[in-house]
């Protein structure tokens, strides 16, 4: 009996103090609700400023092991979104489990201690209710997170299955999972999770009705805010095959593709280097096999300060962009004043002379591989200490040297042009003459103008420059003689296109 008592006074006790713990976990939650409101503002303020988007919390209801409350997302007061009209809003439910020992962690065998476990769901409002109709009335997504008691969180972020079929548009998703984490400040932040397959369809400007799919996107990325207050890190990304077709006939299926990602801060803390390599396994144009490509590109020596200086040029110009109602409502002009507004802060970018490789980007087929080389060393312009008097005074401000390699297998243009032949209807011998006459054309052109050259079976083609000097194929001008060798290439004016058929070449 004793024991018996014992033992139940034991339970009583844990329960004491359990409900003691939840109910302070749950007040310190409360407490801090409004920091936690205001880092995730500071955080879309500074990664996506043209957003003009902020978060509010509403209702809060605490109760001793659990609480509810509101997300509201909305525009920025007085500002215009593109995402949202003025009086629109996304409103997210919050069910918070307290802690040290959150119920819905309880579930999954989860005994680590938490300030509080949360689950997010979407309301359905009039913002929100073309998705609710697409996933049969539910929330089209739902996440949980774990939020522990030194601030760091775990989202486990559910996409539920869509699927619409109507007024001639459809939806078919697959769904998807995918897990956020994140420090106590928002510094470090990674993303994982993959979409088994999704299906679009939908009726085009000329009334053709197209058919995008796509099967197994996984992604899995970290960064964090370097010394510069800009994020640096790790992406990676596949996806296993991108099909489009137009009237229920193939245009074109990408298989293979994969994007990696990647930047850091250079060992003497100023600077950022970045690299990216991108391959694509297979491409297919209305059933011809057109071959695979991969490109990596490397960007160094972009001053750390000077990068952060011109993201934030450039959000500020794209924010103001985004108050004036008539370049919202003209979407050539938006994109003309963004351009603009981009390219005027790109000379930031050339402090601490950074360096442009690419090595290589390159096309294979059955018949061989062309490649390309680039080595591009830039200079700050703002060091020069006199007016250019010349183009290449001009050019040197900005360029120090340039040294790049075309190399094109003739068997593999060849091929490549066959290709194309056959889809503009050629049976495939014709297509093979059509495709060897052209490459010689090409590459006899290319040398009768000093472009390009020959060496066993490959047009090849190579260019440096350096101080005002060009060299072409070995071939010693200066820059404004090299300059003049292109002439003849000016551009011409070119006729509208008309609506694209579904085969979007003409016919021999």
């Amino acid at each position: 009996m004793k024991k018996t008592l014992v033992a139940a006074g034991i339970i009583v006790a844990l329960g004491v103090v359990w409900t003691a713990g939840a109910w302070y976990t749950g007040k310190q939650l409360e407490g801090r609700m409004a920091q936690m409101v205001s880092e995730a503002n500071a955080q879309i303020k500074r990664n996506a400023p043209q957003a003009n988007l902020e978060l509010t919390t509403q209702d809060y209801q605490r109760g001793v092991f659990s609480s509810q409350f509101t997300v509201q997302v909305k525009n920025v007061a007085g500002s215009e979104s593109p995402w949202l009209k003025q009086g629109q809003s996304v409103v997210l439910h919050e069910k918070v489990d307290h802690g040290p020992f959150p119920l819905a962690q309880l579930k999954s065998l989860n005994l680590i201690p938490a300030m509080a476990s949360v689950h997010t769901t979407l309301v359905n409002n009039d913002v929100s209710k073309p998705l609710f109709d697409i996933a049969q009335g539910s929330s089209p997504f739902y996440a949980d997170t774990r939020i522990g008691y030194g601030g760091d969180t775990q989202s486990d972020i559910t996409l539920r299955p869509l699927n619409s079929d109507k007024n001639g548009e459809k939806v078919a998703f697959s769904g998807g999972e995918f897990r956020l984490k994140a420090d106590k400040d928002g510094n470090a932040v990674s993303l994982d999770g993959e979409v088994e397959s999704a299906l679009i369809e939908a009726v085009n400007e000329y009334g053709q009705k197209v058919r995008l799919t796509f099967n197994n996107l996984k992604t899995e990325g970290a960064t964090e805010l370097s010394p510069f207050d800009e994020r640096v890190g790790k992406q990676q990304m596949r996806l296993d095959k991108l099909a489009i077709a137009i009237e229920n006939k193939e245009l074109a299926v990408l298989e293979g593709m994969d994007l990696n990602a990647k930047s850091d801060v250079a060992d003497d803390k100023k600077h950022i280097n970045s690299q990216l390599d991108y391959t694509l396994g297979s491409a297919k144009i209305q059933g011809q096999e057109f071959g695979s490509g991969k490109l990596t590109l490397k960007v160094g020596q972009i001053d750390g300060n000077a990068w952060h200086q011109f993201s934030q040029q450039y959000n500020e110009r794209t924010r103001a962009l985004l108050a004036q109602p008539e370049v919202m409502q003209n979407p050539e002009l938006y994109q003309q004043r963004a351009t603009e507004a981009f390219l005027s802060a790109v000379p930031l970018l050339l402090k601490g002379d950074p360096v442009i490789t690419i090595a290589p980007l390159s096309w294979k087929n059955a018949k061989g591989e062309s490649t390309f080389n680039l080595s591009l060393f830039l200079r700050d312009p703002s060091t020069a200490t006199t007016a250019p008097q010349t183009l290449s005074e001009e050019v040197d401000r900005s360029v120090k040297s340039l040294d790049s390699k075309l190399i094109i297998p003739m068997d593999m243009a060849t091929e490549l042009m066959t290709q194309v032949a056959r889809i503009e209807g050629y049976q495939q011998g014709d297509a093979q003459k059509l495709a060897s006459q052209q490459v010689k054309g090409f590459a006899a052109m290319g040398k009768m103008f000093h472009l390009t050259s020959v060496e066993d079976n490959n047009v090849t083609s190579t260019l440096q420059y350096a101080n005002g000097q060009v060299t072409l194929n070995g071939e010693k001008m200066p820059l404004e003689q090299f300059i003049g060798l292109f002439g003849f290439m000016l551009p011409q004016p070119q006729p509208q296109p008309s609506a694209p058929s579904v085969t979007p070449f003409p016919q021999p």
